[in-house]
């Protein structure tokens, strides 16, 4: 059965989907002004300066992950949408976070990492290529959207004939919902969730007999305490990484082209000549960029940690977007600086016992990209015509690009 979610919408109350994509008028207002609050409406805390946000997602044993609420409304209430009870991280404390963390950390580990980065090198070489002869391209349908999901289902071991189905399947299942819609979301991302249960079962089977250098069957062969994972948890396994992994990784490859264009146009140029400050400039896009984020937690014990009183039960909703912006942390945090010394420390990926365990790869994903767009390319201009309004959708990770056209001059 789902958890009761939390309609995030009634807390922000953004009057447009441009306002919620650059969320920065809000987030200083919050920071300044109200920084730890009391939401009547959703019966909610919220908390948006950068040691409470720390604070909440770190300390487990005054805010629990195990809740009743969420503000997450990812996969379907059904079997084929939930995530297996002995991998559901986001719903587990230490030490049982310890145990289904390592059961999936199977797929991530260092090694995984240095074997992918030539394929997903390959990928980026492949769809740069595909932009010759263009002088204006859609950078989310040529390069931020296709990435990842091809890289995802490449190290998942999925057929790439497929790859655009995962797409449509992965779409549908980070909908978030609200109070108006929630009965008519669910119900797509239950069909979604058996359509993908229903295409990747077989697979599964096929690679426990028949195992080789992927995800699925890094899954299959995982091990923890005598615990390994039985083929119908491996495919809802799957669908939680794919997920993550692709609209995380999408989202900010959009939004740091975004910014290239409008935020700062004079950091395209610096990047092009000096391809070594591509790390710090995902980090500052992580930081600067990465919209609404936001997790939560139920007050496991009464406490007063947060300058008010909280009581058993509470449910605390942690803004790490916000907390990305706040002044006492990031010096001129409202600036995009890619050479900020600290950016590193952004709350992006979460912290604590719950930090995010697919971020090395994102990171990954993201430096390979831009820097193989940034030798193609020694300029991109945005297009005259482009309406933000107009281009942005729902996400769990907020509003996102559909697609933005830019202008693009290419290195002789």
């Amino acid at each position: 059965m789902m958890k009761e979610i939390i309609a995030v919408k009634e807390i922000t109350q953004f009057k447009t989907r441009a306002e919620e994509f650059s969320p920065y008028a809000w987030c200083k207002e919050k920071l300044e002004n109200d920084p730890v609050s009391y939401h009547e409406g959703t019966n909610t805390w919220n908390v948006f300066k950068y040691e409470h946000v720390k604070l909440v997602l770190s300390d487990y044993k005054h805010f629990s992950s195990e809740r009743k609420r969420t503000t997450i409304s990812v996969g379907a209430d059904s079997k084929e949408g939930s995530v297996p009870d002995k991998i559901k991280l986001t719903e587990a404390d230490p030490p049982d976070h310890r145990k289904r963390r390592s059961l999936l950390a199977a797929a991530f580990t260092p090694r995984s990492l240095k074997n992918w980065e030539p394929r997903i090198q390959e990928i980026a070489d492949e769809l740069i290529e595909q932009m010759e002869g263009k002088s204006e391209i859609d950078i989310v349908s040529s390069l931020a959207s296709p990435l990842p999901i091809i890289v995802m289902s490449d190290l998942m071991g999925v057929p790439s004939k497929d790859r655009l189905l995962f797409k449509e399947w992965v779409d549908i299942l980070f909908l978030p919902f609200d109070k108006e819609t929630q009965d008519e979301v669910n119900e797509k991302k239950i069909v979604a969730a058996r359509e993908y249960y229903e295409y990747l079962y077989p697979i599964v089977v096929q690679k426990r007999s028949n195992p080789a250098d992927d995800i699925i069957s890094d899954l299959l062969q995982a091990e923890v305490d005598g615990e390994m994972f039985t083929d119908d948890e491996v495919v809802r396994t799957t669908m939680l990484i794919l997920g993550a992994g692709v609209e995380t990784t999408s989202h900010l490859l959009a939004n740091s082209f975004y910014s290239l264009l409008y935020d700062d146009d004079t950091v395209y140029q610096e990047l092009h000549e000096n391809l070594d400050l591509v790390p710090q400039a995902v980090e500052e896009m992580l930081r600067y960029r990465f919209n609404l984020t936001k997790l939560d937690r139920m007050v496991s014990v009464d406490n007063d940690l947060l300058g008010v009183k909280l009581k058993k039960g509470d449910t605390v909703v942690a803004w790490m977007s916000a907390a990305n912006m706040d002044e006492d942390m990031f010096e001129d945090a409202f600036t995009l600086n890619i050479h900020r010394p600290n950016n590193k420390k952004h709350l992006a990926f979460g912290n604590g016992p719950h930090f995010c365990l697919g971020a090395p790869l994102a990171r990954l994903e993201a430096k390979i990209a831009l820097t193989t767009f940034l030798k193609e390319f020694n300029k991109i201009e945005p297009v005259a015509s482009f309406q933000l309004e107009d281009h942005l959708t729902d996400s769990a990770t907020g509003q996102t690009l559909t697609s933005m056209p830019l202008i693009v001059h290419r290195t002789l």
